[in-house]
């Protein structure tokens, strides 16, 4: 994190009813609880997005003590999960995973950029902290600037993310140490340019990759470009290590981040 961690001043938590009762520890969506400074007052409305159903239900189990002033109103594994429900639940803080299978194949940063514009019951924007495993500089800068509001990775503390909840929803940046330096160095134009990565694709490499990147299956860019469904596959197995990326939903984003397509 870039500063230490506020303390947020606790007042002795109430006995917590049965669990599944709104406010209760065990309920994702109660209603009752602190600010996260002690008063008593409406909670953080917080969306979790990863499409590892354990974490984010840890996340949720994390974020929803009595005393943090945040409640889990929802959990989202993939693109389309995660806009409907921003859509339909205006949430304060999207927690919001890089790595996300559907939509586009452009993960958070589809995400990001589709709610940009929503905003909460109290007419507040709904503002997106990415909190994900990777550190890569590509996936930091692609979900800022599709709109999150920060970035934190996941070996963050529980103490460290309640904090960044709350500075968030506050309208606060957030990063990691390390990350904030990729933003700061892409605002002022000194981020490592892209044309040495795509230098790296030899011609038709590059066609290959442009048609993956757009949505065509192995057949359909085969079919475009008269050659056969395996030297498809063996192009794109190609570009994947050259680009060192995993699978497709990957090398969509890297090509949209870097409007090759």
């Amino acid at each position: 994190m870039t500063s230490t961690p506020r303390e947020h001043p606790r007042t002795p938590a109430p006995a917590p009813g049965p669990p599944g009762t709104p406010g209760s520890p065990g309920s994702i969506g109660g209603t009752g609880g602190t600010d996260g400074t002690g008063a008593a007052g409406p909670r953080i409305r917080v969306l979790v997005v990863d499409d590892h159903r354990i974490f984010a239900q840890g996340v949720a189990a994390e974020l929803s003590g009595t005393s943090c002033g945040i409640e889990i109103v929802g959990l989202a594994h993939d693109v389309e999960e995660a806009i409907l429900s921003a859509r339909s639940l205006g949430p304060d803080v999207i927690l919001l995973d890089v790595h996300l299978p559907g939509g586009q194949g452009g993960g958070g940063a589809e995400v990001a950029a589709t709610v940009e514009e929503l905003t909460t019951p109290a007419g507040t924007p709904v503002r997106c902290l990415g909190l994900s495993v990777s550190d890569a500089e590509e996936d930091v800068l692609a979900v800022i600037r599709a709109g999150a509001r920060g970035y934190v990775t996941k070996s963050i503390t529980g103490t460290e993310l309640v904090d960044a909840v709350h500075r968030i929803a506050e309208g606060d940046a957030v990063f990691s140490p390390r990350l904030a330096g990729f933003v700061l160095d892409a605002f002022r134009g000194t981020a490592p340019p892209v044309s040495t990565e795509l230098d790296l694709l030899s011609p038709r490499e590059q066609e290959v990759m442009k048609l993956i990147a757009r949505g065509y299956t192995y057949r359909e860019a085969a079919s475009a470009l008269f050659i056969s469904d395996r030297t498809v596959e063996t192009h794109v197995s190609s570009v994947l290590r050259k680009l060192q990326l995993t699978n497709r939903y990957e090398l969509s984003r890297w090509a949209r981040d870097r409007r090759v397509i």
